[in-house]
């Protein structure tokens, strides 16, 4: 499964989307585990009589309160949130929000990883883990409670997220079967709170999307409600305008998608630099945005936000490391090399790019080969047969045998025995 894969409902197929892609040993697949084939209406429902009572996702104040912790989260100052986090929890001990956000915080913690840092994985685990326990009470004690189902589908969701990345399939599984559960009973509150929507939107996206990339998958997806891949967009558009706590999550969201599966970087652009300018310590925020520039020709934008990314890596902020260091030293590499024309500073990029790959293993393709492939070419223009010959070597090691790349160190190396 791809990084870019995530969140609430998509976690709740990834476990079959991922296993899925794994070489097939055997004549036959496994049956997967049974699903209750329920249905989720894409009409938004306003409950006729429901008690909010309680409801900290609707209540003012709370929100007011929360803003700067929100805030915090996102531009990566994990310490303050947390601060203001546990002092919602001081006075709701038996209110799944507070448990959530932190595990959230956490979350954000391993995000600029890729999520391939386990580090926070057990304190991620227990917050989300006491979310569900508490929002379980509350939902046993009132089966019309959806902010508590809202929280559980998330927590589950979430959770479901991290045992797949973690190739845990049987708890992948078994929490996105309870995510789903949990969604279908929350939407009832569509209509109340745009929050609610957002689940909704990303399944009605992703259900779509995953049976159009993956025909193999169809007969699994039977098991799941249908979605509407045009709804799902309007939709998360629509969380992405309105929504206070999933407002950002929705942003960032939409756009990736609108970057990736939709293919539209020029649409994913304006999302790209509200994320980056309003979170601006927020190092995976700030490296997509830098991308984005750079795939639409913005260079100066690309290289200003590449060269803040490396100063805020030496200066050890939070959530700046080796995948931040990777993508910045390329783009400025590139732009040395292309636009300035400073081969000298080129090389010195592109060499610092490789460090950064090899440092988090990424070596198998993108900026690591690419990076290779303009030194091997500066090498070749100098008449440095011996140093091309090195960079090339590797390419023809590591890159995938079907890529250009590939072909071109091949047919170096041969020209060159």
């Amino acid at each position: 499964m791809t990084h870019h894969r995530c969140f609430i409902l998509l976690l709740l197929l990834l476990p079959f989307l991922a296993s899925a892609q794994r070489p097939d040993t055997t004549r036959t697949r496994p049956v997967p585990p049974p699903i209750r084939n329920i249905e989720v209406d894409n009409v938004d429902v306003l409950p006729g009589a429901v008690d909010t009572k309680g409801w900290l996702l609707l209540d003012r104040d709370i929100q007011l309160e929360l803003e700067g912790a929100i805030q915090n989260m996102y531009n990566f100052k994990y310490d303050k949130a947390e601060k203001q986090f546990r002092s919602l929890r001081r006075r709701y001990p038996t209110h799944p929000m507070p448990y959530f956000l932190m595990g959230l915080n956490t979350w954000w913690k391993i995000v600029p990883t890729n999520v391939q840092s386990t580090q926070y994985d057990k304190l991620f685990f227990a917050y989300m883990d006491s979310a569900i326990t508490v929002g379980e009470r509350l939902y046993e004690a009132d089966h019309k409670n959806y902010e508590a189902c809202f929280f559980l589908s998330a927590a589950y969701g979430f959770n479901a997220r991290l045992h797949a990345e973690r190739k845990d399939w049987r708890k992948a599984t078994f929490s996105s079967k309870h995510a789903l559960d949990y969604l279908q009973i929350s939407k009832e509150a569509n209509g109340l709170s745009p929050e609610f929507l957002f689940g909704q939107a990303l399944f009605n996206y992703y259900a779509v999307w995953i049976s159009e990339e993956y025909p193999l998958l169809r007969p699994v997806l039977l098991f799941f409600p249908k979605g509407d891949r045009a709804l799902g967009l309007k939709q998360l558009r629509s969380v992405a305008d309105n929504g206070f706590y999933t407002g950002t999550e929705a942003k960032f969201f939409l756009m990736k998608i609108l970057y990736n599966e939709e293919n539209s970087p020029k649409e994913a652009l304006p999302l790209s630099r509200y994320l980056a300018t309003n979170y601006p310590d927020n190092g995976y925020f700030q490296r997509f945005y830098a991308l984005n520039c750079f795939h639409q020709g913005e260079f100066a934008e690309s290289e200003r936000v590449s060269r803040e990314i490396l100063d805020k890596i030496n200066r050890g902020f939070p959530g700046y490391e080796f995948i931040s260091g990777r993508y910045a030293t390329y783009f400025l590499g590139w732009l040395m090399q292309n636009k300035y024309n400073d081969l000298l500073k080129a090389k010195e990029y592109y060499q610092r790019c490789i460090v950064f790959a090899e440092g988090t293993g990424e070596t198998s393709g993108g900026f690591y080969i690419y990076s290779h492939i303009n030194l091997a070419r500066l090498a070749d223009k100098a008449k440095d047969v011996s140093t091309a010959k090195k960079y090339y070597s590797v390419i023809a090691d590591k890159a995938s045998h079907k890529s250009e790349q590939y072909r071109e160190a091949k047919t170096y190396l041969k020209k060159h025995k």
